[in-house]
This record gives structure tokens, C-alpha cells and sequence, in this order.
């Protein structure tokens, strides 16, 4: 894959509490894996870099609303987050006691995020962007080339990355700035990486893809 800036997006998902903090209610099984892989900072240098860059930056967020939690039918993971209150927000307009919240920003990736430029996707609701409008963004953007990373591996990630790969997408992965739950059935981050090495256009270490993008500015 070579990277083309004037077409390229970096493209992160779920940098949200509850994926990525101890404060967060998945950090019993994702922690060590996102301490392993050094993800929270990772995914920083990789915001700093594509904003250093200029490359157009989108983060296709998680949330659930009450009326979410009316559903009839759940898959296994969404049954537990649900139960769990993961991501949840008050409504879809409604921003009380979101901040610090579960649902909201890593508090150092809030700079990059909120600074105007960056794109905030409608949310996703199970785990692919085929939900949200994040294609429509990109492409909207002249975006054919995405630098992907976030949370979680073997779920949100890679079901992003396939569905931007079935929309034409050419799509590098960047293995150290994603992570995944640990379980007694089996580590979901080595999962991923087995279907993204399959899968992906190419799959960068953050150090990796940072050089790729000063190559090409």
C-alpha cells in the first residue's frame, strides 16, 4: 500500500472510556491487552502525526441510547454491553453527565477530537460502520486510502475494515493501536490479527505507519 495524502483518512474507532481506561467497565478484560500493545498511546501518536499532516481524521464512536436498549434480540457481546451500561448516553441530544462518562473521549485524545476539523461519525451500533455514515464522510472528502485504528480488534476494528474494504477501500491497519478482551475461549487480539493479515491492504506498527506518513508529506 502506498500512501497517497491527498486521498488518505486516518479513521479511529471507539477511542471512547469504556474501551480504554481503568475507569472504563470492559477494563477487566481488555486492560492487559491494551497495556501489552501500548494502544492508548499509539493511537495518540497516530492522531498527532495525521494532524501534523493534514490527512482528513475520523472517529466512528459507540453509543447506546435508552431507546437502544428496547431491543428484542442481542448477539452475545451486545446482550453484555447492554447489561453493563457500556457507552451508554441519556438520548441522542441529550449530553447530560456524558463527560468523563464511559461513553465519552479518552480525555488526551479530547484535544485532537474536538478541535473542529475532525469528523465525528454517527454512531455505530453493533460493530461495523455499514450502520453509520462514515463512508459517506470520507468519500465526501475524495477518501479512498484509510489508515485504521481504535478499539476493539476483533470486533469494532475489524468489522470496520470489512466493510470499508467491500465499499472499495484500500485499508492499512495499524496493529499496535488497537486491542482486544482476553477471555477463557480465547484472546480476541490475536483473532483479529490472523483476519488482518488476510484481510488488510497492509499492517503497520504505529512507528511504521507514522514514517509512511512523513514519506508521503
Amino acid at each position: 500500500m502506498e500512501l497517497d495524502l491527498s486521498r488518505a483518512a486516518l479513521v479511529v474507532t471507539d477511542p471512547q472510556v469504556d474501551f480504554l481506561s481503568p475507569d472504563g467497565v470492559t477494563w477487566a478484560v481488555v486492560g492487559p491487552s491494551v497495556i501489552e500493545h501500548n494502544t492508548v498511546e499509539n493511537i495518540e501518536t497516530l492522531f498527532k502525526s495525521a494532524k501534523e499532516a493534514g490527512i482528513t481524521v475520523a472517529v466512528s464512536p459507540h453509543y447506546y441510547y435508552p431507546t437502544d436498549h428496547g431491543w428484542k434480540f442481542e448477539g452475545a457481546l451486545e446482550k453484555l454491553m447492554h447489561k453493563i451500561g457500556m457507552f451508554d448516553r441519556k438520548g441522542a441530544l441529550n449530553l447530560d453527565n456524558f463527560e468523563n462518562s464511559g461513553a465519552d473521549w479518552m480525555p488526551q485524545y479530547k484535544q485532537y477530537i474536538e478541535d473542529g476539523e475532525t469528523v465525528v461519525t454517527s454512531p455505530h451500533k453493533v460493530y461495523g460502520n455499514d450502520t453509520n455514515d462514515l463512508s459517506l464522510q470520507l468519500r465526501k472528502r475524495g477518501v479512498d486510502q484509510v489508515i485504521l485504528s481504535g478499539m476493539s480488534a476483533n470486533l469494532c476494528t475489524e468489522s470496520h475494515l470489512r466493510e470499508l474494504l467491500e465499499q472499495g477501500f484500500e485499508v492499512a491497519v495499524v496493529k499496535d493501536a488497537t486491542a482486544a478482551a482476553i477471555l477463557p475461549e480465547g484472546d480476541g487480539y490475536l483473532s483479529a490479527l490472523t483476519n488482518f493479515r488476510f484481510m488488510a491492504n497492509a499492517v503497520w506498527t504505529t512507528e511504521e505507519a507514522v514514517a509512511n506518513i512523513k514519506a508521503a508529506s
